[in-house]
């Protein structure tokens, strides 16, 4: 630890780890730097006089052998509450020397201010002292806090000679010891080095609660907190209980060899325990996380698994402890982070969701604490929101491996963030050499939906905003009078040449596409406040995705659409259809647009189109079994059972590398590959086709009509803010969020004609409330146009229900300003068989 005087009252201390420096006062307590969350020396902020050290590795040295005395003490400072009961002492043998581990309160502040220092820590993160029977030995001790609870100590030692070496493992006498609870006599084995030999523990998930159970009873908690305050002590313990085979190395990614069942019930028990045992638990994971060493190997990876998994980090108060737990685990190296997001796979869904709801938690409070003076300045812990970040990166990075996913991705979302400067974030993500420093953009995971449709807004505002500029500037440079019609892109259509005049609006007014639509129908007065936009996506979108256009089919089992595999001279058609998705989503309308998942998967590939690169492939990538089910399903069935099949598949299915597909009522064969109607399909290779058959009716039998239908999406839609976005999100920003709840559409709702206590209006929202989920779709599809609603919940809408006395009239909709008209019927069962009739006998697009 380097420092330095920078005057009478000041003296400069350089972080080990991030060779941040800072300036203390003489006498500072300080021990964690500000800018990484690492331990400074105490001692050096003490010292009048600059230490000058002669190498760089001298350095080192003493840093690794002084280091841990500050961390005693921030130990100390941390469990103050505890130190009664809970001090160690050092235990005597006739044989051996004493030592007093890194956890023994008795290595006081005036002891580390005098010079006394621990022995140095092995690549094991053991202590190492000289053997007094030998020149060249030096044992390692792996020693037990449970010398406070005078119990057995199982303690490791490796010896080194010049010939071999030998793992010792001494047993320290107690009083009123159990050898099955505390480990093992002495042990030996040779000629194995790195052989870690582990304490034994033998407890049980059934033994476990029966001990807690029984406590709680006699009320004597002895056992119970032996276990709990021993099991945590160090990774050496951790794994020595949760290890499924302590022998074993599992160096597996897809075994971590753990015992699940048994962390789950030592969780599950561990909030209801006393404060005292709590605490016990707290000062132990201190103290494992204070012999962080590198590098790491597997157990120490397991123990990081093990101690996240801890329901403590829920409480505001651990959070210190927390942060230091997510800082180490985050600056593991990329090898590390492999096995833990292989690992974490094996959580459970529940487990998994309750982990992202404590890290969630923690950015919230660290944001937006609710009593800052319980946390520590923001200036001296920054490092704690990016730490555990990227812990929630490798937990997502986990989810997508799974499939079905084990959590929602919602589940990530942090809606608190939802109040930060989204803007600022976004820019600080778009230009990193200017700003520097971490952005939530980098971890869009983190964002949710309405976060990110709110930067994508933002921004398409500013492209608006910058494209009118131009338009004034340009004006004004031709010496002619600026008119408001030039802020917007306005069509003008005629309903009965619309999607024509769609088309050559679109293709002369290109460079209009990011201002605001405004829209005409040709013969009709009338100014557009957004019921005309609404209607003509309506219209336009009925008549597209009509079968009998051959543009679209419809697959019913799916309940979805697919591009025609048909060829077409022109493919414009398709690339207005991806601008009416653009210009929804810059214009904030949701359509009720049936695509599968896998058609947002090819729109965001890639996310940004290729720059100045008119050939480059797009809209295609790689897409499995699980998504031609969303497409076809009854095809994706018939391969599963092909490879499924147990039999002679050359024999009994006499297939080849071919696929038929229907154009124009003619039957027309492609090869999937080269030759391919020479090359059968056998069970070697029916793998094979499986896949080339999927590729290519969901990529190469429609690429010509995707590429167009995705440069027209991106023509509008040009952001990188569309990296940040999964193809599940994109959908919602489409079509709205598919999750409904009447009650919240009550709330929003304004009469005319009616009030709210009209028996009437009671009736109606008793009918609406007590539907079935699917009735409850219909109905909003009849009445807004889309059986979902907008990404921010049904407080974004505006709905009106307006009274008429012609009872015999079924009730009416206008899809276009989100309004019901409804007679005022005098029977409830009247009203709930008219507005039944109404609904089930509408068509998706009826515009009243």
């Amino acid at each position: 630890m380097a420092s330095k005087s920078t005057n009478g009252e000041r003296y400069e201390i350089t972080c080990p780890t991030c060779d941040f420096t800072c300036t203390v006062p003489v006498g500072s307590k300080r021990t964690i730097c500000p800018k990484c969350g690492g331990f400074y020396s105490r001692e050096a902020a003490e010292q009048r006089e600059p230490r000058r050290l002669a190498k760089r590795n001298e350095k080192k040295e003493k840093e690794g052998r002084r280091g841990l005395h500050s961390i005693t003490n921030f130990i100390n400072n941390l469990t103050s509450n505890n130190s009664k009961g809970n001090s160690s002492k050092s235990s005597k043998n006739d044989s051996h020397p004493v030592v007093t581990g890194p956890s023994s309160e008795s290595s006081s502040s005036s002891d580390i201010s005098s010079g006394t220092e621990l022995p140095p820590i092995d690549n094991k993160g053991r202590l190492t002292v000289t053997s007094p029977n030998s020149r060249s030995t030096t044992p390692s001790y792996a020693l037990d806090r449970a010398s406070s609870r005078n119990t057995n100590k199982s303690v490791s030692s490796k010896v080194s000679t010049n010939s071999h070496r030998h793992d010792v493992h001494l047993n320290i006498p107690g009083k009123n010891s159990s050898a099955n609870e505390a480990g093992a006599g002495i042990s030996y084995a040779q000629n194995k080095p790195d052989r870690v030999v582990y304490p034994v523990r033998t407890k049980t998930p059934d033994q476990i609660r029966g001990d807690v159970r029984s406590a709680r009873e006699t009320g004597d908690w002895k056992s119970v907190q032996e276990f709990y305050s021993t099991t945590f002590d160090s990774f050496l313990e951790i794994n020595a209980a949760f290890k499924r085979d302590p022998n074993k190395d599992y160096k597996s990614t897809e075994d971590p060899g753990l015992k699940f069942d048994f962390i789950n019930t030592v969780y599950d028990l561990i909030l209801g325990l006393p404060q005292e045992i709590q605490k016990l638990v707290l000062k132990s994971i201190i103290n494992s996380l204070l012999k962080d060493k590198k590098p790491h190997s597997k157990d120490d990876l397991r123990a990081y698994l093990v101690l996240l998994q801890n329901p403590q980090f829920g409480n505001s108060s651990t959070y210190v402890i927390f942060a230091h737990l997510l800082r180490q685990i985050a600056a593991l190296n990329d090898h590390d982070h492999h096995y833990l997001v292989h690992w974490m796979k094996k959580l459970t869904p529940d487990r998994m969701q309750a982990l992202l709801e404590r890290l969630n938690s923690f950015v919230s409070i660290r944001l937006f604490p609710p009593k800052p003076q319980d946390l520590p300045p923001m200036h001296k812990c920054s490092w704690w929101i990016p730490s555990s970040t990227k812990v929630m990166a490798l937990l997502n990075a986990a989810n997508n491996l799974c499939q079905p996913y084990l959590v929602s991705h919602m589940e990530f979302y942090n809606f608190a963030l939802d109040n930060l400067d989204l803007m600022q974030e976004y820019l600080s993500w778009q230009h990193p050499s200017s700003t520097g420093g971490f952005s939530f953009c980098q971890y869009p995971f983190i964002l949710s939906i309405t976060a990110k449709r709110s930067i994508l807004q933002r921004d398409s505002e500013q492209q608006m905003i910058l494209m009118a500029r131009r338009s004034l500037v340009a004006k004004v440079q031709r010496r002619q009078l600026p008119d408001v019609g030039m802020l917007f892109f306005n069509l003008n259509v005629r309903r009965e040449h619309l999607v024509a005049d769609s088309l050559n609006e679109i293709q002369h007014k290109q460079h209009d596409l990011k201002k605001k639509l405004k829209v005409t129908f040709a013969g009709e007065p009338g100014l557009d406040m957004g019921g005309l936009t609404k209607e003509w996506f309506l219209l336009l979108i009925k008549k597209i995705f009509n079968e009998n256009y051959g543009m679209f089919t419809y697959n019913k089992t799916a309940g979805c659409y697919w591009f025609s595999v048909s060829h077409r001279e022109d493919y414009q058609e398709f690339n207005l259809v991806g601008v009416l998705m653009g210009l929804a989503v810059y214009n904030s309308i949701n359509l009720d647009l049936r695509f599968p998942p896998c058609c947002y998967k090819k729109l965001l590939s890639p996310p940004v189109v290729p720059y100045n690169n008119p050939r480059a492939q797009v809209g295609t990538c790689n897409l499995s079994l699980n998504d031609l089910r969303t497409v076809q399903p009854e095809v994706a069935k018939g391969l599963k059972d092909l490879l499924d099949y147990t039999g002679n598949v050359e024999d009994d299915f006499c297939l080849t590398f071919q696929i038929s597909q229907d154009q124009y009522g003619q039957v027309k064969t492609f090869d999937l590959k080269q030759d391919g109607a020479n090359i059968p399909v056998t069970n070697d290779n029916r793998k094979e086709y499986v896949d080339l058959y999927v590729d290519w009716i969901l990529n190469k039998s429609v690429y010509n009509q995707f590429k167009a239908f995705y440069h027209g999406f991106h023509m509008v839609c040009a952001s990188n803010a569309l990296i940040m976005l999964r193809p599940e999100e994109i959908d919602m920003l489409v079509c709205g969020n598919p999750k409904l709840d009447m009650k919240d559409l009550k709330k929003v709702t304004s009469y005319d004609g009616f009030n709210h206590a009209d028996p009437t209006i009671k009736n109606f929202w008793d009918i609406i409330l007590s539907m079935p989920l699917s009735l409850q779709k219909s109905f909003l599809l009849f009445t807004t146009g889309s059986d979902r609603i907008p990404i921010g919940g049904m407080a974004e809408m505006t709905f009106k229900i307006s009274r008429t006395e012609d009872t015999r009239l079924l009730p009416m909709a206008h899809t276009c300003f989100n309004q019901l008209v409804l007679p005022a019927y005098k029977t409830k069962k009247q009203l709930r068989s008219k507005l039944t009739l109404a609904i089930q006998n509408a068509e998706g697009f009826g515009l009243e």
